[in-house]
């Protein structure tokens, strides 16, 4: 198995590089690295380096890189997320699988029928998520999980063209034709649904609706099944 290890200020050029402390500790204390393994350094940003350990202590491991090359892996159709989170425990298993997907970024949406919005703890414990899941999946750009924001601030301020929000309403778009689309935002709602008030916001904004068939999907695997529709 290959060992990836986020360095945010990977040298394009190669030399030496010092793993970040978390980092550092993981490859140490978790993957008991040794000096002369090879191991692939990423910067979140699209570049990776093949990368040889050159020394190794109690929370420290210096590398020496190669040349950066840019892989890109990641789809055709950047898919923007608005989610109004689950609860902690599953909102952390959504930005694993929304991560690995290769969705472009997620905005936690605070709805009118929000139980308890995302703590700034949980919101830092996704962004770490983001990083293992490109450790694991092998994917060179993070995906961006931003502050949160109110729903109707997020209607208003999505830039998006192509805006569709998970609510059946009198235009109806089809995500095999979302698809096609270089960039799509979407909006899931919380547990309870969107209130009529953020429906009407959503469509003075120009979102039109998706629906996932008969069946009502729990957050996360709505999220996940609109993902995987628009990037594969």
């Amino acid at each position: 198995m290959t060992r990836r290890y986020f360095v945010p200020e990977l040298p394009l050029s190669g030399g030496l590089v010092a793993l970040p402390n978390e980092e550092a500790q993981h490859a140490t204390r978790v993957m008991r690295v040794k000096i002369g393994d090879d191991v692939t350094l990423f910067d979140g940003r699209g570049h990776e380096a093949e990368a040889s350990v050159l020394s190794v202590g109690r929370n420290e491991c210096q590398c020496t890189a190669q040349t950066a090359a840019a892989i890109d892996r990641e789809p055709k159709c950047r898919v923007h997320l608005g989610v109004a989170l689950p609860k902690p425990d599953r909102a952390r298993e959504l930005i694993e699988r929304l991560t690995e997907l290769g969705v472009a970024s997620l905005t936690p949406i605070t709805a009118g029928r929000t139980q308890r919005g995302p703590s700034e703890s949980l919101i830092e414990k996704m962004r770490r998520g983001v990083i293992e899941s490109c450790k694991q999946s092998g994917r060179n750009q993070l995906l961006e999980v931003r502050d949160p924001i109110k729903a109707a601030d997020y209607f208003r301020t999505v830039d998006q063209a192509t805006k569709l929000i998970a609510h059946p309403t009198e235009s109806v778009y089809s995500l095999d034709e979302a698809k096609l689309q270089s960039d799509v935002a979407i909006a899931i709602g919380p547990e309870g649904g969107w209130t009529d008030d953020e429906v009407s916001d959503a469509v003075a904004a120009g979102f039109r609706g998706v629906t996932l068939g008969p069946r009502i999907y729990r957050i996360e695997t709505a999220a996940a099944v609109i993902a995987a529709v628009l990037v594969t």
